[in-house]
């Protein structure tokens, strides 16, 4: 079997961002599935072909991918960011499970990227430069209880959280109620940054306390760092605030 699988991270959208092993790997690709967008940001030949789907068809798209591959082909799954977080990658190994045995056999490499919460950690300081975690807002595959209770076990551990996904035209009301969630365990001034698009030409960064986060200041391009108690702000004249994460906590346990 000489087809091969390349599940490609490309970054958040500045092409600076995309990393030199991802960019060989796109090189060396006949094919390309992704959703379009993503597509729309490579810059290939007229020798490689773009194969674009519906960000909602994930699994559909693994198969179409490995399918090819396994006819011969060298084919490349792009996500925008890092392929291994809420992105293609998992879509893959899920369908390579499910698939036929000849799916487990090809030559499969997974090359890592920039996601959206380390561009826009970046942007604003070091706010992750302690214990965090990532959640995705979205409950197309799990219930919103259990990102509830994620939320809360979160918040209430002392962890600084990167939310994905955060709100969408079909869940327009899940990250107000997060917020509100978050609002009931955290301080009002821990600090929240609303990174959207970061490293592109649209970018726009804010920081506000908890208690004047609100869901409107979000669209479904933007990554959300919620700060824990122990979160800093640094105010600078003329510049906007650094936000950190001390390396070192005093917080109890419990």
């Amino acid at each position: 079997m000489s087809g091969r699988l390349t599940v490609i991270g490309t970054g958040p959208g500045n092409a600076a961002q995309t990393t030199p092993q991802a960019r060989a790997a796109i090189a060396a690709a006949t094919d390309f599935f992704g959703y379009a967008p993503y597509l729309d940001r490579l810059d290939l030949n007229n020798r490689q072909t773009r194969h674009a789907s519906d960000n909602r068809e994930e699994l559909a798209r693994a198969r179409a991918a490995l399918e090819m591959a396994a006819a011969g082909r060298s084919v490349a799954v792009v996500s925008g960011g890092d392929a291994g977080v809420f992105a293609m990658a998992a879509a893959v190994c899920e369908a390579i499970e499910q698939g036929p045995p000849e799916w487990r056999r090809l030559d499969l490499e997974v090359v890592p990227g920039i996601t959206a919460m380390l561009a826009v950690a970046a942007r604003v300081g070091a706010p992750l430069g302690h214990d965090f975690c990532a959640i995705s807002l979205s409950d197309n595959l799990k219930p919103w209880a259990l990102i509830e209770e994620r939320l809360a076990a979160a918040a209430g551990a002392g962890f600084v959280i990167a939310l994905y996904n955060p709100i969408s035209r079909a869940r327009p009301w899940q990250l107000g109620r997060a917020l509100e969630l978050l609002g009931a365990i955290l301080p009002a001034e821990t600090p929240v940054v609303f990174g959207r698009a970061a490293g592109r030409a649209d970018e726009r960064m804010a920081v506000v306390p908890l208690a004047d986060a609100r869901a409107d200041m979000a669209d479904m391009a933007t990554c959300l760092i919620i700060g824990s108690p122990e979160t800093r702000l640094i105010e600078r004249d003329g510049l906007p605030p650094l936000v950190y994460a001390p390396r070192s906590s005093v917080r109890a346990c419990r």
